[in-house]
Parts: C-alpha cells; structure tokens; sequence
C-alpha cells in the first residue's frame, strides 16, 4: 500500500540460536501456529508494503515449518550468514535488501507475541504524520517494539554492530523520536526463556477462562 509514493518496508529478524530458551523459539507453538507464524500473519495483513524475513540458525527447518507462505507476494525470505555476531547484523543484511526501493524500515522482533496489525499501522500512521525520523511504540512511558527508521538514518543503521540493535540511535536522537502508545492495550512481553514461554501459556489460559 502506497502513500503518495512512500514505501514502508518490514524487517523481521528471526535468525537467533535462541540460546537463552534451549531450542529454537521461532518454532514455540502459540495458538496452533509457531510463533514465528504469529508475528509473520500479522506483518502480512498489515499496512507494511513489504515483508523482509531474516532467518539464520535453523533456517532450513524453519522454512519448511512456514510451508506455503513463504510464498506470499509481499514475503521475502533471506538469510544472514553472520548472524552469529548479534542482532545488527540481520538488521544490516535485511536494509541492504529494500533500503533502495523502501522510504522507511520497521524493525519487527519474532518473540514478540502480542504484535498485531494493529499496531504496526498504528505506528506507521503516527510516525508519518510525525514527519520525524524514528519512532517507536511506547508502553507505560517507555520505548518499546516495534521501531521504525526514515531514510536519513539508513547509514547510521548500517553502522550498528554486535547484539544491542538500534537502541544507540534512540539515545543519539531522542529529541527527535515519535514514540506512540496505543489507546488499546498492548503486552510488549518477550519470550526469551522457557519462563518466559510458561508465563506467556499461562496467560493465555486465563484469557481462555
């Protein structure tokens, strides 16, 4: 979806060995779907024009679990060979992807599992109106995920290096952020560990209660 000729692209960085957790979280079953197919459902229905799917350990498994939609019109599938050397690196590897055809870049992470459509075009809406350079979503007066970059900072992304993302470029242009909080709730929990994931099953079997 075009707005006036500006293009918005999705990275979603699922390349980790998830060492933390002990298997590959990518492929944790929330819903009847792994999360991976979680986040990725949603980015597809969202107003983002283009979808980025970094992967890297397990990539092989991983593609064969995601089946079908891998070959969704707005899906790219690629991987990062280095993901080894942390998060920026898939981010790098997906903006030298779309940074030539693409205005703006958001950063989605695949262990967010309360990431919905909704909120990736709540941002979008808010960040363009903004006509600032970086945004994010706000819990609580808080930064949070997902983030979104402009042009003007693509080299600065390029320049990120080991597993601290693009959390530098908040504290270097702070006073220049769109930081939005939705007016519905939004749970910006991870799952990073295997409590994490018991924690986010509980709370699931409460919704269902």
């Amino acid at each position: 979806m075009s707005r006036d000729g500006v293009k918005i692209a999705g990275l979603l960085l699922a390349a980790g060995a998830s060492t933390r957790m002990g298997r590959p979280k990518q492929l944790l079953h929330v819903q009847g779907v792994t999360l991976l197919e979680q986040i990725l459902n949603e980015a597809l229905k969202s107003e983002l024009d283009k979808i980025t799917l970094i992967l890297g350990h397990q990539s092989k498994e991983i593609k064969k679990v995601l089946g079908q939609i891998i070959v969704h019109k707005k899906l790219r599938v690629i991987e990062n060979p280095r993901y080894g050397r942390g998060i920026s690196s898939s981010i790098i590897t997906g903006l030298s992807e779309v940074e030539d055809n693409y205005d703006h870049v958001m950063i989605l992470l695949a262990d967010l599992p309360h990431v919905t459509s909704r909120l990736i075009n709540l941002l979008i809406h808010r960040y363009l109106e903004s006509h600032l350079p970086i945004g994010a979503i706000q819990v609580k007066s808080k930064r949070s995920h997902p983030v979104i970059f402009g042009r003007p900072l693509y080299n600065e992304l390029r320049k990120l290096h080991g597993d601290m993302g693009a959390r530098a470029l908040f504290q270097k242009y702070g006073d220049q952020a769109c930081l939005v909080e939705p007016d519905f709730f939004y749970d910006d929990m991870d799952i990073d560990t295997k409590e994490d994931y018991a924690e986010f099953q509980r709370s699931l079997k409460n919704q269902q209660s």
